[in-house]
């Protein structure tokens, strides 16, 4: 048996109308006031391509990418991570969670009246066809409110809502008939601390799957670390998607020519020293009759001949590279949503340029996948490469909370401003704000 580092857990290699709409946070970590990003396109019809349109029921045009600048500590990983959060509760609160177990969440703590109300998530997205908007608030105690809408056929119908009341110390539900199955039998299964939805789809709800299914298949979401490259690595243990993998990477101008796959055993002696033999004895009984990965690079040395470096020889944009060429290549080909934390890191800006190419392409985007990342890379702030409402930017208020806002609220001219520099002397805002630095005891400075 190989193990593969997995970018995720399962995938599924389901192709259909799957992308979101609109997203919401309230009260989560730098985030007190209610925040959205909205990838509605707007009117305007540069760059056309960088939208797709959605026919009926939904009759929607959306964006294919945005982006979301900010200086350090403004919020935008927390916005990230708040998306994250949600898609862990509602992969996990039903089958992992029991009663008592905290739920991971962080209010805002720098007010007082934000510490002990509950976050909020909402987000609006389509799932095989269908527009679903669902959200639930928390404490890190309990779910509070729960929430589904839906519209099948273009107009919303409510599937459920669930409510805890404070002064009876219970829940009340409120079922539509358009919602349909052993609805007190889910209701009676959830706990203070886990989702109706998960509940219901481990108990085998087949109208909640799709929902589920978004979370759990559809939406990806990496931290500024990205992914492990055993994902890639997988793709590339058979020839034909090893194929695609060389070729995002050779479009990627990087000279790697080759893929070599490795199948190792773990022993005692490949182990760290500092590791204590306890925990070695953990990990050799894990892996027990399993196989690890070991990634090598091909290169052409000058006679042309084949040398080989390990994956971890290789620069960090490299690898980077290479972890992102199977997430890429698959949500390109099934119409993933992802959502990235820095983007840039370790990478060049033409780099950069070319995995946003990759989604703003319809030919090379054809399931309508999905791109939202946070970023400090402004060359890629310009017209040619972005519609004007993909966008964002990330500050913090005078409280110390986050805010979210587009670019079209400053309504930039359509291909005449430079947005790259205009951003850069503050017209937009979202910029660190720095000042002159002295140490202690320096020239001219003095201590009372």
């Amino acid at each position: 048996m190989t193990v593969f580092l997995a970018y995720d857990t399962v995938i599924e290699h389901y192709i259909g109308k799957a992308m979101i709409v609109e997203l919401f946070v309230e009260n989560y970590k730098s985030i007190k006031q209610r925040q959205s990003l909205n990838l509605t396109k707007m009117t305007g019809e540069e760059l056309s391509d960088n939208a797709f349109e959605l026919n009926a029921p939904n009759n929607l045009c959306l964006l294919r990418s945005a982006a979301i600048y900010g200086a350090n500590a403004a919020g935008k990983s927390n916005f990230i991570s708040a998306l994250g959060t949600m898609q862990m509760i509602v992969k996990e609160s039903a089958k992992e969670s029991q009663r008592g177990d905290k739920l991971p969440v962080v209010p805002f703590r720098l007010a007082n009246d934000s510490i002990k109300e509950p976050t909020e998530f909402e987000i609006v997205f389509i799932a095989e066809g269908v527009k679903y908007q669902y959200g639930f608030s928390l404490t890190e105690s309990q779910i509070k409110e729960e929430w589904l809408f839906a519209s099948p056929k273009g107009r919303a119908q409510r599937w459920f809502i669930r409510a805890y009341d404070e002064e009876t110390q219970q829940y009340a539900w409120d079922f539509s008939s358009h919602f349909l199955g052993k609805k007190q039998l889910w209701r009676e299964a959830t706990k203070s601390n886990s989702l109706f939805l998960s509940t219901a789809v481990m108990l085998n709800s087949e109208q909640l799957k799709p929902v589920f299914d978004w979370f759990d298949n559809t939406l990806k979401v990496t931290n500024i670390g990205g992914w492990e490259p055993g994902y890639t690595a997988q793709l590339c243990s058979e020839s034909k998607t090893k194929n695609e993998v060389l070729s995002f990477l050779k479009s990627a101008d990087l000279d790697i020519s080759d893929i070599h796959l490795e199948l190792k055993r773990i022993d005692k002696n490949s182990l760290p020293d500092a590791m204590s033999e306890e925990f070695k004895d953990k990990i050799l009984k894990d892996l027990k009759d399993k196989e690890i990965i070991d990634i090598k690079t091909i290169h052409k040395n000058s006679a042309g001949e084949d040398v080989l470096f390990d994956l971890s020889e290789e620069s960090d944009g490299t690898r980077k590279l290479f972890a992102f060429a199977g997430p890429w290549i698959d949500s390109l080909k099934n119409g993933r949503v992802l959502f990235i934390d820095e983007l840039h890191d370790s990478l060049h800006p033409n780099m950069v340029k070319f995995l946003i190419k990759l989604f703003n392409d319809k030919n090379t985007n054809q399931n309508n996948a999905q791109l939202v990342f946070t970023t400090h890379e402004t060359s890629v702030l310009d017209q040619r490469v972005f519609r004007r409402d993909q966008i964002w930017f990330c500050s913090k208020d005078k409280d110390q909370s986050t805010d979210i806002y587009p670019l079209t609220d400053f309504s930039p001219r359509k291909g005449v401003d430079n947005l790259e520099k205009a951003y850069l002397s503050g017209r937009y805002g979202a910029l660190p704000l720095v000042s002159n630095f002295e140490f202690l005891g320096s020239k001219g400075s003095s201590r009372t």
